[in-house]
């Protein structure tokens, strides 16, 4: 199984989303393994004047993937933080939560890869995918997706009630190239096919 040409370090320092600590939070959860193959995810939301960042980092190092997510807030939003001695009303501190989880490759349920292709009647194999969507369960826990139920007739007022789909996630990355480049995509798909083929290995 070959190594990625991108070193964890680099690729973390890349998403440029508190590198330092989330290298150091990462390694120490790799305990000496050395990363073959990672994804670095950063998403960006706007809620009204804010902006708040999230990263997730995915690790595949010999038998175990490890998972790591991290986000940050403003210090109020979160009471165990707080000291009196914060200092004077109105100032703000910004506190980061870090959490990870190191998986057991043999533990890992379902791996789902979806790629949306541009111009699918032109199809290359060596063209650039549109994006990649990443569903990785290991502990069972799924999302159901649902919507009105209908019976395909247009004129029927009828209620069928709802239908739906269930998805199995513990992780669930979306990776388009028109936001996060072809580099990313690529490396999305690198992780996919490394982690395949760690599963078929160690459950021998």
């Amino acid at each position: 199984m070959g190594t990625s040409t991108v070193s964890l370090k680099e690729a973390i320092d890349r998403g440029g989303f508190y590198p330092s600590l989330v290298h150091h939070t990462v390694t120490e959860a790799l305990d000496g393994r050395e990363p073959e193959q990672q994804i670095v995810h950063v998403d960006t939301h706007f809620d009204f004047e804010e902006v708040h960042r999230h990263i997730t980092v995915l690790v595949l190092a010999e038998d175990v993937m490890v998972v790591a997510h991290l986000d940050d807030h403003d210090a109020e939003e979160d009471r165990p933080f707080q000291h009196e001695d914060s200092g004077p009303s109105g100032s703000s501190e910004v506190v980061a939560r870090i959490s990870t989880e190191v998986v057991p490759v043999v533990r890992l349920r379902s791996l789902i890869l979806s790629e949306v292709h541009r111009r699918p009647d032109e199809f290359r194999p060596d063209r650039g995918l549109a994006e990649v969507s990443l569903n990785i369960n290991w502990t069972g826990s799924a999302r159901f997706d649902s919507m009105p139920a209908d019976c395909g007739n247009p004129d029927c007022v009828a209620d069928h009630g709802d239908t739906g789909t269930v998805v199995p996630e513990d992780v669930t990355l979306r990776i388009a190239a028109t936001a996060e480049g072809d580099t990313a995509v690529d490396e999305a798909r690198s992780f996919v096919r490394a982690l395949r083929r760690a599963t078929v290995k160690y459950s021998r």
